[in-house]
């Protein structure tokens, strides 16, 4: 069986696609089949070291995270998933192993898939899924009726957060790329305004603000938000982290690995509410270029990198 790994962190050069063998099921553990994985920013950074701290250094690491496809053995304790299964999940930070024949992941990070969600499309949804509903419903407490801003409501996590907080009912504004507004729109978001908007021309109008990308300054933010609104990042840099223990509007989300939370945002992707475009799908062979291409160059349309062994 074949995986992508690498045997020192570092850039785009370090990927191999090597044979490997998977690692003892534990108790708590399912082997899945994997048939498609979606690649996401943290991909790029865990592989670069920048989470060394958590990840340490044995090697090979793998490398991907989300992932769909079918159960082809569980573990001792394991009672929610079977074998011939057709799920979607993400693996731990530690192992990671999604860009993959086969995957061993636990039983907490692992779903049903929905009959009328292809492979594809599942497997674009977890991590970015999770990370909007923890940040909006667990981190923001969004409430039905209140206004949300999104900044960079067109990644996955903002299109995820857009697309979740319009079926709570709330009010989405947000902000893009000025050559996309009329995509934003689309979605149900307004106003829409771009990166360089003015704060000030939406002053104390809203409930919750998002911080999806890392170019909004937390002052901006706090000048948008309504008397007792809350500041989302999920951007856990040192700095972030260090801001959000004092007293205020700003909290950061690290995303957990939730049961409930995942089945909540796959219910919303097999019912339509949440849905993430795809930009490129190639086969397990030909994806470290792919991975390079999309790390160094971004895409060249809005969407997910599915990699399908």
């Amino acid at each position: 069986m074949k995986r992508i790994q690498y045997h020192q962190y570092g850039g785009p050069e370090v990927m191999r696609l090597e044979d490997f063998e998977p690692a003892p099921l534990g108790a708590d553990e399912v082997l899945v089949r994997v048939h498609a994985a979606a690649a996401n920013p943290m991909d790029f950074g865990i592989r670069a070291g920048r989470m060394k701290h958590v990840t340490g250094r044995r090697f090979p690491r793998a490398m991907g995270y989300d992932f769909s496809g079918v159960v082809e053995a569980v573990g001792d304790r394991v009672t929610r998933l079977h074998v011939g299964d057709d799920v979607l999940g993400g693996t731990p930070i530690k192992s990671a192993g999604a860009f993959a024949d086969v995957v061993v992941a636990q039983e907490k990070g692992v779903v049903s898939k929905p009959e009328n969600l292809s492979f594809e499309d599942a497997a674009a949804i977890p991590t970015v899924g999770i990370t909007a509903l923890q940040a909006l419903i667990t981190k923001g407490r969004l409430q039905p009726g209140q206004a949300v801003f999104v900044h960079s409501c067109l990644g996955g996590v903002g299109r995820s957060a857009v697309q979740i907080a319009l079926a709570h009912q709330a009010t989405v504004a947000g902000s893009c790329r000025d050559n996309a507004e009329s995509e934003a729109r689309d979605l149900g978001i307004g106003p829409v305004v771009d990166f360089g908007f003015d704060p000030a021309s939406l002053a104390r109008r809203f409930d919750l603000v998002l911080i999806a990308a890392g170019t909004l300054p937390v002052k901006a933010a706090r000048t948008m938000l309504k008397p007792g609104g809350r500041i989302i990042s999920i951007l856990p840099t040192p700095s972030n982290l260090a801001r959000s223990v004092l007293p205020g509007p700003f909290h950061v989300l690290v995303a957990q690995p939730i049961t409930e939370d995942l089945e909540n945002v796959t219910r919303a992707a097999g019912q339509g509410i949440l849905r993430l475009p795809i930009a490129r799908t190639v086969p397990l062979s030909q994806a470290i270029p792919a991975l390079t291409e999309l790390e160094q160059n971004g895409t060249a349309k809005r969407g997910k990198l599915i990699i399908t062994p």
